[in-house]
């Protein structure tokens, strides 16, 4: 149940949210640097837990619906309290995280103890004073957002507009406005009118950072579509379509699987969109549909052993991907807790791992490399010893600083850059 599902950093970065399979949400706060701990800045601390959705029964269909959280997004501040939408596989809810350090005393109508008092004996009237109080995180859900979805739900995305989001599960993507929970608009259908013609689904989708019209949605078959909502309310007619063409030489059985997107992030500048599929992430640019403009291997090794993979079903391993605050690298998961970063500029990249044994703090994290055949070298791992148990899907780095979170099975790690 505490295995961690999804990982977000808020608008400021001082903020951190994970949702785990038991449907709970736990929020790490950053502590300010003070001036008897000067490197204390970068410690996260839980703020605040909370069980975020609960296991349901569908009576109609006779499915169990997890309470796992599929997914998390903050919307930006606009007072003293923060915002969050969660979502499993068929309800998102909006919640309110808010803090209390004063209560109010010297109610008219009920004593201190909570007791409400006789009406007739109340013969004077007092001004209720506020009193200071031990710090409460208090977590309310505002609104549910539910029935709308048929399928499970696998991406939500805050539009740039701070009114809406999208929610989008296997053939559909809903737009609903913030404030409206018993209706939303249905943007894209790929449902065929007979399911046996179905060949493929919605695996992600995401709002442009800057142009609140402008979606992109990735599918299984390893293509992008880039929708325009001002063209028509129904955007099934896509106004981009980025797809790589496959080299014959390398096709095989599994071609099929591989190329399937997991995950799809515009960059912070909204030039490129970042997408990741089983073998690789690749950057492209909007205005070229033909090809990425980058492409980085992150675990190439594993092509020989796709067969094994087919077998434990690692293969259907859901990557995702995320940018720096700069556009400038980018950091992607792997198999035996390793996790990749590529630097766009240099094209130099490193691999290294999360654990307990080498996560001590204030400890420098050592590069990893992977042995694929011949002679293993001292710090090498063979490819035959990696553990696929142990896999980071989700990542999230900070909006503006380098401090990376790294969700490892129910581990949270968090690293930051070496200071001197």
């Amino acid at each position: 149940a505490d295995i961690i599902s999804t990982v977000e950093f808020n608008y400021s970065g001082d903020l951190l949210a994970t949702g785990d399979k038991g449907g709970r949400v736990v929020i790490f706060q950053r502590e300010q640097e003070s001036k008897s701990r000067p490197h204390s800045r970068g410690e996260y601390n839980v703020y605040s837990t909370f069980q975020s959705h609960e296991p349901e029964f569908d009576y109609l269909k006779s499915l169990e619906i997890e309470e796992k959280i599929n997914k998390i997004r903050w919307l930006p501040q606009q007072n003293a309290a923060h915002f969050l939408l969660s979502t499993n596989d068929k309800t998102i809810k909006l919640w309110k995280i808010s803090e209390r350090d004063k209560r109010a005393e010297g109610y008219n109508l009920k004593d201190e103890d909570g007791r409400l008092r006789d009406p007739f004996r109340i013969t004077a009237l007092r001004v209720p004073i506020l009193k200071p109080m031990d710090l409460m995180v208090e977590a309310s859900p505002r609104r549910i957002f539910a029935n709308a979805h048929t399928y499970h739900i696998n991406s939500i995305s805050v539009n740039s507009d701070h009114e809406t989001y999208l929610s989008a599960d296997d053939l559909r993507i809903n737009l609903w406005h913030l404030e409206i929970t018993d209706r939303s608009f249905n943007i894209v259908d790929i449902k065929p009118a007979n399911m046996e013609e179905l060949t493929e689904v919605i695996t992600a989708a995401g709002f442009h950072p800057h142009q609140c019209n402008v979606f992109v949605y990735s599918s299984s078959k390893g293509t992008i579509r880039l929708c325009d909502m001002r063209s028509s309310a129904l955007c099934d007619r896509h106004s981009k379509f980025f797809e790589e063409p496959e080299d014959p030489s390398s096709r095989s059985f599994f071609s099929e699987i591989i190329s399937s997107i997991s995950d799809v992030n515009f960059s912070h500048s909204g030039r490129y969109m970042m997408t990741r599929d089983y073998l690789s992430v690749k950057v492209w640019d909007l205005n070229m549909e033909n090809r990425p403009v980058e492409t980085y291997q992150v675990h190439e090794y594993l092509r020989s052993k796709l067969c094994s993979l087919y077998e434990n079903d690692c293969i259907f391993d859901k990557f995702e991907c995320c940018w720096n605050g700069s556009d400038s690298a980018i950091m992607t998961g792997s198999y035996n807790n390793f996790f990749r970063m590529f630097d766009r500029n240099t094209r130099r990249d490193i691999t290294l791992e999360a654990s307990r044994e080498n996560s001590k703090p204030r400890a420098v994290l050592k590069p990893r490399k992977v042995c694929t055949g011949g002679k293993r070298k001292k710090d090498e791992i063979s490819v035959d010893s990696l553990d696929f148990n142990k896999k980071i899907l989700h990542t999230a780095w900070h909006p503006v600083e380098n401090v990376i979170a790294v969700a490892a099975t129910n581990n949270l790690y968090i690293f930051q850059d070496k200071i001197n």
